[in-house]
Order: C-alpha cells, then sequence, then structure tokens
C-alpha cells in the first residue's frame, strides 16, 4: 500500500539489522536477515490502528517508521507514541525469533515524506526533517555508541506531555519499560525485551557480562597458549 504525503511533527524511528556488514559476508543469511525484515515489518505494520497509524519504510537493511496523527486533536501525543513503540516491540520480537537483532533509535519533530513520480527502473521517496535526521544520527554515530538489540529514545525535542509521562512511570504495560540509564542524560531506554519493570536490572546484568565477554574472548585468542 502507498504512502501518502506527510508534513508535519511527529515520532519517527530509525531502525537497522545489527551486524548486517559482517552477514553479507554469507549471502544467503544476508537474504534471509533482509527477507525477515520486510516481511515482518509489514505484517506488524498492517495491524496499526488508523487514529495513530504506523507507517514505515524499509530499504536495504534499515527501516524508518513514523506515526500518521489523522486526529489532530485526540488522542494524545502520548498514545502516538505509545502506538509506535508497540509496532517496534513486534517488529523487535519477530526478528528475534528468527536469530536476528536491531537498533532502534527514536527522535520527535518535523518529518516531511513526498511521494515523487515512479519511471521504469527507479524510484524516488525522499523523507526530510529534523526527526529523521535525529533518529538516524543517533542510531549511526551518536555517543554512546547504540548496542544490538537496543532502542532508546531521543530526549532532545520531546512533547512536554511526553516527558512527564515518562518521568512519572505510569503503570501501563508499554512507558513502565522505559528507563534512563546512569552516565546518559540524553536518551531514555525502551526495554521492550521484558514485560516487567522487576526485569530491568537483572537483564541490563545479564546483557552486560555477555558483551564483556566477547572481548574476553578475543583476549583470549590473542594470548594463544601462553601461560
Amino acid at each position: 500500500m502507498p504512502i501518502n504525503n506527510y508534513n508535519g511533527d511527529t515520532f519517527v524511528a530509525f531502525l537497522d539489522i545489527s551486524g548486517f556488514k559482517e552477514l553479507m559476508r554469507n549471502e544467503k543469511k544476508a537474504w534471509k536477515a533482509l527477507d525477515r525484515l520486510y516481511q515482518q515489518g509489514y505484517e506488524i505494520l498492517r495491524h496499526t490502528d488508523n487514529v495513530c497509524r504506523v507507517e514505515g519504510i524499509f530499504i536495504s537493511d534499515s527501516g524508518v517508521l513514523f506515526v500518521r496523527r489523522n486526529n489532530q486533536t485526540t488522542p494524545s501525543t502520548s498514545e502516538c507514541f505509545k502506538s509506535l513503540l508497540t509496532m517496534i516491540k513486534g517488529i523487535n520480537e519477530r526478528m528475534r525469533e528468527h536469530d536476528f537483532m536491531l537498533t532502534t533509535s527514536i527522535a520527535y519533530g518535523k518529518i516531511r515524506y513526498q511521494e515523487r513520480i515512479e519511471f521504469e527502473g527507479i524510484e524516488k521517496n525522499p523523507i526530510y526533517g529534523n526527526a529523521y535526521i535525529s533518529a538516524f544520527l543517533d542510531n549511526e554515530n551518536r555517543t554512546p555508541k547504540i548496542r544490538p538489540g537496543q532502542c532508546r529514545i531521543v530526549k532532545e525535542n520531546l512533547p512536554d506531555d511526553v516527558v512527564e509521562t515518562l518521568d512519572q512511570r505510569q503503570n501501563d504495560e508499554i512507558f513502565r519499560m522505559i528507563r534512563g540509564r546512569d552516565g546518559d542524560n540524553k536518551h531514555y531506554y525502551y526495554y521492550w525485551m521484558r514485560n516487567d519493570p522487576a526485569e530491568i536490572e537483572g537483564f541490563e546484568q545479564e546483557y552486560n557480562d555477555a558483551f564483556n565477554l566477547k572481548y574476553a574472548g578475543m583476549l583470549k585468542a590473542l594470548k594463544g597458549n601462553r601461560q
């Protein structure tokens, strides 16, 4: 289904297949990763609602999602944000089932999507706006570097009602899984991979242990059989 033109303030998410450059060493696995991303992205987004409709564009190993708010008075900005997070959780869970991980960055601000005339063999669908740029740059090279599986929200430009909702940690199945992190005052983190806030601390410890073991394994290989 084609995406109609859009120009306004909204939430934008940029997601990317983790380690895709390494996957490209194995053509069969790389194609499988792309097929899964496109297929699962389509399956999840086709069930979005029509009030806070989440739409997406997938190209290469990445995807761009944004919320089309069809009624400017209701629902609230927070509810539209929740719609996007629900879609992101679904896509990440589906990809995890097939042993692939994503990184996801979310930003709020202006985005303009413009459908262009298509010719045989070429298609142009430009995306502009500070929200897209912010989400893209955060995913690519912002500090701290985003890790595989993580979903984080850029704090800059977030609407006041969304900040209030997140800081109050309301008892909502989605918002209660969002937290800040020590040493990072630029982002909130969405723990889509867990369903209970009590599990977040344990997940962080387990994830960091696994991440550090990678480097321990590299050091062990460098040392070889030396005593």
